[in-house]
């Protein structure tokens, strides 16, 4: 059985990729404003990258808290 902890997040996993989709938009744009005539597949790939380098960062701080 699943724990309510899934449950919720299998009830918001659209809406969790909505707002990722979105927050790569958002830093597309801003690459856009900032270097004319961008590579948009290799901005998109920066930004992926940061993204999951973040995520990890988040996830590595969030292991070291729950171990204490």
């Amino acid at each position: 059985m699943a724990t309510i902890e899934q449950l919720e997040m299998d009830a918001r996993r659209a809406q969790l990729t909505a707002d990722v989709k979105a927050l790569v938009e958002r830093y597309r744009s801003i690459f856009d404003w900032d270097v004319p005539g961008v590579d948009e597949a290799l901005s998109d790939r920066l930004i992926l990258k940061a993204v999951r380098q973040a995520l990890d960062d988040i996830e590595a701080e969030s292991s070291a808290v729950g171990s204490r």
